[in-house]
């Protein structure tokens, strides 16, 4: 299907060039412009698409390895929690998490990295028994945060954790058998497993039913890259070897991506990197699309720095399959350019009647088909289980407009920019639509929509070639479905609780204080701050009643104090009133410590078929016109009225 896809798209490509391009830099320059433009962007797209197969054609999937039996010959390993901003609820769970890892206590130092310089912080980490870090200045952001930490610990291994990111007590038994048997390993990564919905998830519903932005790279790419030794450090949840670090000097500080540019530079040493796809720790998604999109143009820019500073194509220590990878990598976060190019093509002739793709439509019909439709579904084959069809055109528009400039700017001034920290913790109070976020796509779907406008009277008047404006007409259209569906994820949902639930089926007893009695049942779900149980022969019980829940995993019982919220039925809404000490650390072992807590996270993902893909973009579209549209008049005539 690879080989079927590239002769289609060569093909095509091929007949683009060749048939379909009139250069008059003099006669007609802005057609001229415009026509190249476009080619560019579809030579881009091909370029992309080529990379992706080479990468992705035989992902490894490799499976954790033994230790030594005896725990004396386990390696040290220094834990690093780099923090900045983030609250304390946030870090506590992971602190107590690190705690709990399954590895000999004298072998293992907890370092609390805290850029932060907060007197909260320093307490907690002495009541935890761990170690405390801070510095009097914040250079180099998160990579000087470390670098400081690798300066005091002395460890054969380290492992860093994002503050908000909580191992399962397996972690490090599961990433080091491969460190322990291969001494050119420099780094195994784990995925990152999020607990919490993206913005794309929560705001579109979606939530399980359709692969999230960032399983493709986890599932698919990271496995592909493990053929080729060209794993990428994720900054995160990644046990890495000391003298390698040491022999790259550390956590590479010249760009804003130190996670991959560190990687790099492993590489180059004739390092080896693998990637073991069972997750085995969890953390929190951006809960707002406005530090969604912020978070990825830090990654764009990053990327593109290191594509222009450290080049992967140049320079000695990397193999070709190697040097391919990571140029697939930089590369796609290029696509903010020609993705706008798509949304504004057709314009060109519906607006100005200029035809800057000189075809006869069934030409273009007879050789875009087949280059759309293979590649369409060779991506279903390949990628279906970690991203469903067209779903990557709906991501790429709601970033294309905002990493178009900085990705630009570090192809030109590689230096500039500055380190951003992705919020974690927040809330939404209320429903909204973030307007100052869609207004580019706004102003995309309104040029479409008065193209097609202008395209059916073109049709009524005969005023152009009816194939001409049926085939723009159509694509103008296509580009409306994929704007719907990137204002339907600007209408952000109330999102109150300050803890996220996750379902979470296991077997607990209530006990009642005042009585002692204990009653069988089962959780639903679990947060921080309360959860959801049910059993079929819960009593009545009254809002503000005491209990005991006492959370049963394998044979053995976690306690926590719990007071009643609500009683319905069959069903028991409880909340943690004075979660701390031990009672914090049972429940945050009970939901996240457990080594299968996230196995079949993903269990319920739908299998890719193209067409139900598109219907459920299709839906998302009409929903998202139809609320914006309203919500832009009563906007704009709020302000008239306030004027």
């Amino acid at each position: 299907m690879v080989m079927l896809s590239m002769f289609a798209s060569a093909r095509y490509l091929v007949w683009r060039i060749t048939q379909t391009i009139e250069l008059s830099w003099t006669a007609d320059m802005p057609t001229t412009v415009m026509a190249s433009l476009l080619l560019f962007a579809e030579c881009y797209t091909f370029l992309v698409l080529l990379l992706g197969y080479l990468q992705t054609v035989a992902p490894l999937n490799r499976k954790p390895i033994a230790l030594p039996q005896e725990p004396e010959f386990w390696p040290t390993v220094d834990i690093l929690i780099p923090t900045y901003n983030e609250p304390l609820d946030v870090v506590r769970p992971t602190i107590l998490a690190a705690r709990a890892l399954e590895w000999p206590e004298d072998k293992i130092n907890i370092y609390l990295c805290d850029d932060g310089r907060r007197p909260e912080f320093r307490k907690f980490a002495q009541q935890a028994g761990i170690h405390y870090l801070t510095r009097s200045d914040n250079k180099h952001a998160k990579a000087g945060n470390l670098n400081l930490a690798l300066k005091q610990c002395k460890g054969d291994f380290v492992t860093i954790f994002d503050c908000d990111h909580i191992p399962t007590r397996s972690f490090l038994q599961a990433a080091m058998g491969w460190l322990i048997k291969d001494k050119r390993l420099a780094m195994v990564q784990l995925p990152h497993h999020f607990y919490t919905p993206d913005p794309f998830e929560r705001n579109l519903s979606q939530y399980k039913d359709v692969p999230n932005e960032g399983e493709l790279f986890y599932g698919l790419i990271q496995r592909g890259n493990d053929l080729w030794n060209a794993v990428f450090f994720c900054g995160s949840c990644a046990v890495m070897r000391r003298t390698a670090l040491d022999d790259v000097g550390g956590i590479a500080v010249e760009t804003v991506t130190e996670d991959a540019h560190t990687a790099l530079r492993l590489h180059r040493k004739g390092w080896h990197t693998a990637f073991i796809d069972v997750p085995q720790a969890s953390g929190l998604a951006t809960e707002s699309l406005s530090a969604h999109v912020g978070q990825r143009i830090r990654w764009a820019r990053g990327m593109v720095q290191i594509f222009r500073t450290d080049n992967p194509l140049f320079g000695r220590g990397l193999t070709m399959s190697q040097r391919l990878c990571y140029a697939s990598a930089m590369v796609h976060f290029l696509f903010g350019i020609p993705r706008i190019l798509f949304l504004l093509a057709p314009l060109a002739y519906l607006f100005l009647g200029t035809n800057i793709f000189n075809a006869a439509p069934i030409l273009v019909f007879a050789y875009a088909l087949p280059h759309l439709a293979h590649s369409i579904m060779t991506n279903s084959r390949l990628q279906g289980k970690f991203r469903h069809s067209f779903w990557a055109e709906v991501y790429e528009t709601v970033l294309s407009v905002y990493i178009a400039i900085p990705t630009t700017v570090a192809l030109i001034a590689p230096n500039m920019g500055s380190f951003n920290v992705t919020a974690k913790g927040g809330i939404n109070k209320r429903d909204y639509f973030d307007f100052n976020i869609a207004t580019p796509h706004l102003v995309l779907a309104a040029l479409n929509l008065t193209g097609v406008g202008m395209g059916l009277y073109a049709l009524q008047t005969g005023a152009a070639e009816p194939r001409a404006l049926y085939l723009n007409i159509f694509w103008a259209c296509y580009n409306l479905v994929v704007l719907g569906a990137a204002l339907s994820v600007a209408w952000e949902k109330k999102q109150v609780r300050h803890t996220n639930r996750i379902d979470l089926a296991l077997p607990a007893n209530l006990y009642r204080v005042e009585d002692g009695r204990s009653i069988h049942c089962m959780t639903e779900n679990l947060s921080l701050g309360g959860g959801l149980v049910s059993g079929v022969d819960l009593p009545p019980m009254q809002k503000g009643e005491e209990l005991i829940l006492g959370i049963e995993i394998n044979q053995q019982e976690y306690p926590v104090s719990a007071e009643v919220v609500e009683h319905s039925g069959s069903q028991l809404r409880v909340k943690f009133p004075m979660l701390d000490g031990e009672d914090e650390e049972r429940l945050v072992y009970a939901m996240f410590c457990r080594s299968n807590a996230w196995e079949s996270w993903h269990d319920d993902h739908e299998v890719d078929r193209p067409m139900s893909a598109l219907s459920r973009i299709l839906g998302h579209a009409f929903r998202g016109l139809g609320r914006t549209i309203p919500e832009v008049v009563r906007m704009n005539q709020t302000k008239k009225g306030a004027a």
